[in-house]
C-alpha cells in the first residue's frame, strides 16, 4: 500500500489550486492528485463559460472571486513570461426589473462595500452606455466597469497542472472506488486500478461528482451534477463593447472571438441531478427560450445563427448554491472544496490558498472561509448565494 500524507481527489483546477498552494504554503510531505479525466473533457473547469465577476451578494464570495482577479493581473509574476490566459476585461451587466431592483440594489451596497468597481444605472443611462441594447421591461443594471471578463479555462488549467510537475506531486491516472475509514478518520483510497492510497488527509475536490466521493467515506454532501447548455452563435453585427450581459430571465450572452456564446435557460425549479454521461445538448432550449430573449434585449439579434453548442455540469450545492470549505466537524482529516454551484472557476485559486493556509498553519490567513464550513450542511442552515449565473 502506497502512502500519502494529502491525497486529494479532483485534479481539475480546484485539486490543481490546492496541490500548488500547499506546496507554496511551504508543506513538504508526499502529495497525490487523483484525476480520472487527464484530458479533462468532461471537466466543469473546461466546459464552463470561464467568466470572472465581483457581483455576488455575499462579501465572502466577492473576496474569493477577488483574490482570483488580482492572481490574473500578475498572472506572469506568480508563472513566468509566457503566461498568458487572454483575460479580457469586459465586465458583467445585470439587469433587474422593478420588482427585483431591491435585490440588485442591495447586492451592489455589499459590493461597493468590498470595493468592488461596480456601478449602479438606470435603464436610460444603460441605453446611452450601449445603443445596442433595449431597456424595455428593465429598470437598471449593475455592471462591471473592471474587474470582470473572461479568460480561456484550458490555458488556466494548464498553468496550474504544468507547476505542479515541479513540486514533486504525484498526478495520478484513476478513479476513486472506495474510501476507507477507522473510527472518526478517513484511513485510505481505492483505485480502479485496484491500487489502496493510505492517506493522511483527503480532501473531496471533484466538482460535480463531490456528493458521491463524500458518500464513499459515508458522508452527506447535497452537492450532485447539475446539467448547463452552452449555445455558440454568430450574428451580423460586431459589439466589442459588449459585456457578458445577464437578462433578468437569467439568460446571459457574451461576445468570444467573433461569434458569441449564450446559456441560462435552463428551469432550476423541479430541476433534478444529471445522468453523470448525458453531455448532450437540449438544442429546443435555443430555439424556444434563448432566441426570443436575445432578439427582445438584443434587437440586432433578432438575425442570428446558432452553430455548436456544448453541455458542462455544474457542481450545484442543492442546500444554498454555495461552497462547501473545511474539515468535516467529526472526520477531521476529510475536508471539502466543494459546491461551488458554477463560479468554482473563478474561486478555484482562493479556496486551495485558503485550504492550503488552514492545513499548513491551521487557521485561514488570506480569506476566512469559516462561513462556508459544513456544519451549515449539518444544521441545515442557509447560507444563500443570490447571483448564481
Amino acid at each position: 500500500m502506497t502512502k500519502y500524507d494529502i491525497v486529494i481527489i479532483g485534479g481539475a483546477i480546484m485539486g490543481a489550486s490546492l496541490a500548488y498552494y500547499l506546496r507554496k504554503e511551504g508543506f513538504s510531505g508526499s502529495l497525490a492528485v487523483i484525476e480520472r479525466d487527464p484530458n479533462f473533457t468532461h471537466s466543469a473547469t473546461t466546459l464552463s463559460a470561464a467568466s470572472i465577476r465581483q457581483q455576488f451578494s455575499q462579501p465572502e464570495n466577492i473576496r474569493l472571486s477577488r483574490f482570483t482577479l488580482d492572481l490574473f493581473r500578475r498572472l506572469k509574476q506568480e508563472f513566468g513570461d509566457e503566461a498568458d490566459i487572454g483575460f479580457r476585461e469586459g465586465g458583467y451587466l445585470i439587469l433587474a426589473t422593478e420588482e427585483g431592483l431591491p435585490v440588485l440594489q442591495a447586492n451592489h451596497d455589499v459590493q461597493l462595500a468590498e470595493g468592488a468597481d461596480i456601478v449602479l444605472e438606470d435603464a436610460a443611462t444603460l441605453v446611452k452606455r450601449f445603443p445596442w441594447l433595449s431597456g424595455d421591461g428593465v429598470a437598471a443594471g449593475a455592471y462591471g466597469v473592471s474587474g470582470e471578463g473572461w479568460f480561456d479555462a484550458h490555458a488556466y488549467l494548464h498553468l496550474f497542472r504544468k507547476a505542479l510537475r515541479g513540486m514533486k506531486v504525484d498526478l495520478v491516472t484513476a478513479s476513486v472506488t472506495a474510501i476507507a475509514r477507522q473510527g472518526d478518520r478517513v484511513a485510505s483510497v481505492t483505485l480502479d486500478t485496484g491500487e489502496t492510497l493510505e492517506a493522511g488527509l483527503v480532501v473531496n475536490a471533484a466538482g460535480p461528482n463531490a456528493g458521491k466521493v463524500a458518500a464513499l467515506a459515508g458522508i452527506e454532501l447535497p452537492v450532485e451534477p447539475r446539467k448547463r447548455n452552452v449555445f455558440v452563435f454568430e450574428a451580423r453585427e460586431r459589439y466589442e463593447d459588449m459585456p457578458l450581459l445577464v437578462d433578468p430571465s437569467g439568460i446571459y450572452v457574451r461576445p468570444e472571438g467573433s461569434v458569441y456564446i449564450t446559456g441560462g435557460a435552463e428551469d432550476e425549479a423541479g430541476e433534478q441531478a444529471a445522468d453523470p454521461t448525458d453531455f448532450e445538448p437540449d438544442w429546443s432550449l435555443f430555439e424556444n427560450e434563448i432566441w426570443p430573449v436575445l432578439a427582445t434585449r438584443i434587437p440586432a439579434f433578432e438575425a442570428i445563427k446558432m452553430t455548436r453548442a456544448w453541455v458542462g455540469h455544474y457542481d450545484y450545492n442543492v442546500l444554498d448554491q454555495n461552497a462547501v470549505i473545511g474539515p468535516h466537524p467529526q472526520v477531521a482529516n476529510f475536508i471539502f472544496a466543494n459546491g461551488f454551484s458554477g463560479h468554482g472557476l473563478q474561486q478555484a485559486p482562493a479556496a486551495g490558498k485558503a485550504l492550503a493556509e488552514l492545513i499548513v498553519h491551521g487557521q485561514y490567513r488570506t480569506i476566512d472561509c469559516r462561513a462556508f464550513s459544513y456544519e451549515r450542511i449539518v444544521e441545515g442552515r442557509v447560507f444563500r448565494e443570490l447571483n448564481v449565473i
